[in-house]
Formats: C-alpha cells, sequence, structure tokens
C-alpha cells in the first residue's frame, strides 16, 4: 500500500505546485530574489529553498528561465549551479524529489531522522557552491521580464501545497490529498498538466523492481555496496528509478538516500532536474555553445558527483 500512497501523494505534489506556478507567485517571489546585491548568491539561495519545498524540478523550471533574461556575464556557469543546487536542496528534505518521497514512506521514517541523515551532503553542497557562485563575481542588473501578475488562486495553492506537505510528513491522514486535488479541480484545472510520464515511470518501476526482487534474491547488507551501486545506476537510468529498484534489496535506507541524492550528480540523465536546466539553456535563441556547455555541465556534474562519493566515506568513517 506504501507504493500507492507515495504516487497519491507525488500527484496531489505536482498539481498543487502547478496551479501555484500558473498563479504567477512563484515566479514573483523569484523575481524579488534577484534583485540588489550579490545576485548570483541569492539566486542559488533561492533555487536551494524553493528545491526544498516544491521539489527540485520545479525550482528550475522557475529560476532557470529568470536566469537566462538577465543580461549578466557567466549564465552558462549560473545554470550549472543552480542545476547543481537544486539536487543538493532537495535532498534536504522528505518531499524535496521524488526518490526522497519514496525512500521516507517505504521505510517509515521521521522526518527528524531523516533530515539529519542527509543535512551533512546537502549542506556541504550548499557550501561549496555558494562559494563557487561567488567567485563568479556577477552583477545584478535589470529583469528584462514583466513582473509577473499574481492570480487570486495564488493563496488558495499556498494553503493546498501546505496541506499536501503536512500529508506527506504524516501530520495530516492521506485522504487530505485527495481533497486537494478535488479542490484544485474545482479552481483551476490547468494545474492537472502536470509530468504525468514521471509517474507513469514510478508506476512502471515498482512493478519491475519486485519482479527483480523475485528473481534476485541477494541482499544487499553493506551500506557502501548499497550507496554505490545505486549511485553509479543513477548515472544510467536515472536516481528516482534507481531508488526503486534498489529498495526491494536492502533496508539500508541511508546508504540508499546518500546514494540517490549523490547519483543526481553526474551525467545529464542522473536527474530530470539536470535535464530540465540543460535543455533551458540549450533552447535560447542565441546559444551557439552548446558543446561548450555540455562539457562545463559534465565537468562540473562529476566534479560533484566524485565529491559526493568521498564526502560519504568521510562521514561514514567519523561516525
Amino acid at each position: 500500500m506504501s507504493e500507492w500512497q507515495v504516487l497519491l501523494i507525488l500527484f496531489s505534489l505536482f498539481v498543487t505546485v502547478q496551479g501555484l506556478q500558473d498563479s504567477g507567485l512563484m515566479e514573483t517571489v523569484a523575481q524579488r530574489v534577484e534583485r540588489g546585491k550579490a545576485l548570483s548568491l541569492k539566486l542559488l539561495a533561492g533555487c536551494f529553498v524553493l528545491s526544498m519545498i516544491v521539489t527540485n524540478d520545479v525550482a528550475l523550471v522557475v529560476m532557470v528561465p529568470l536566469t537566462l533574461s538577465l543580461n549578466v556575464r557567466y549564465k552558462d556557469w549560473l545554470v550549472i549551479f543552480e542545476a547543481l543546487t537544486a539536487n543538493a536542496g532537495s535532498a534536504l528534505t522528505p518531499f524535496g524529489n521524488p526518490q526522497n518521497l519514496f525512500i521516507y514512506w517505504f521505510y517509515n521514517l521521521e522526518a527528524k531522522e531523516f533530515i539529519a541523515s542527509i543535512a551533512p551532503f546537502s549542506l556541504a553542497f550548499l557550501a561549496l557552491l555558494l562559494i563557487a557562485a561567488w567567485r563568479l563575481k556577477t552583477p545584478a542588473t535589470e529583469v528584462r521580464k514583466p513582473p509577473a501578475r499574481i492570480l487570486r488562486t495564488s493563496w488558495i495553492f499556498a494553503l493546498l501545497l501546505l496541506l499536501v506537505l503536512l500529508t506527506a510528513l504524516r501530520l495530516l491522514p492521506l485522504w487530505t490529498a485527495a481533497v486537494a486535488l478535488a479542490v484544485s479541480f474545482l479552481f483551476q484545472r490547468s494545474a492537472f498538466r502536470v509530468d504525468y510520464s514521471l509517474l507513469l515511470s514510478f508506476f512502471f518501476f515498482f512493478g519491475l523492481a519486485e519482479n527483480l526482487k523475485t528473481l534476485l534474491t541477494a541482499e544487499l547488507a553493506h551500506s557502501g555496496h548499497v550507496f554505490l551501486f545505486s549511485a553509479l545506476a543513477s548515472q544510467i537510468m536515472s536516481n528516482v528509478p534507481a531508488t526503486l529498484l534498489f529498495a526491494k534489496f536492502t533496508g539500508n535506507w541511508e546508504a540508499l538516500l546518500w546514494g540517490s541524492n549523490a547519483g543526481g550528480f553526474g551525467s545529464l540523465f542522473a536527474s530530470l532536474a539536470n535535464l530540465i536546466a540543460y535543455r533551458f539553456y540549450v533552447s535560447q535563441e542565441n546559444s551557439t555553445d552548446n558543446k561548450v556547455f555540455t562539457l562545463k555541465f559534465l565537468v562540473a556534474g562529476y566534479t560533484a558527483f566524485f565529491l559526493a562519493i568521498g564526502w560519504y566515506f568521510l562521514v561514514q568513517n567519523i561516525h
């Protein structure tokens, strides 16, 4: 039953976030973050906070287009850092990304122990990325996009999102998520224009992982193996399906949590957030350096990936 519960919460989370995004509130907040000094630091800090609350994918959908609309230098590095920051920020909360939500419900965890376990990973990369962004010395300029228009439905969807997040943390009953979906349908049907392919992939990999579990009875007991296998598998199949697969083979949720989030760094396919940031940049009209940008993206991603591997084993030795 936990798998269906995760799907329901994910669906309600996607819908309420889409409704909030359509209302213009999220874009308005992002635009205000961009004003004033220390632009690069505020962009990354805003991306980190957004990814903690409304998932890394949505955070990048909001922040990357606004970053590209600025007349500043080093936009390519800003987008790359935002992708890395979104992955790091989303790792910190049970609802920051789909694999976290699955691990949180599948292993029946408490929010306190979940956050305490992954905080060294998330906060360490936040510090590194803020230092890297600060060294860019990107000057602040006017945002060319007009101020976003905030609809009245923004406050309704803000409340619905809060209810869904409380449901994800098990502070409200599961039927609250279903109520949020019903209310969303009444007020703004466009909110249901979400990524159904991601939900379908969850459904598919639930079944695939269960079948593999019956065929392969070996249990992954060593935490280092769980971490490395899940992180490496994420480079090929993405960290969400990798999490669904390896959860069937291990009870070591901490190693899987670290592995799936570290696995979000690296290749373009390691995380859907990576693809979102990459596609936004290469699709801009004046982009003529796609090969260079791809190389920069991979170098930065795999640098973070190998740093995450080293950081995991260092933290484990300290404990």
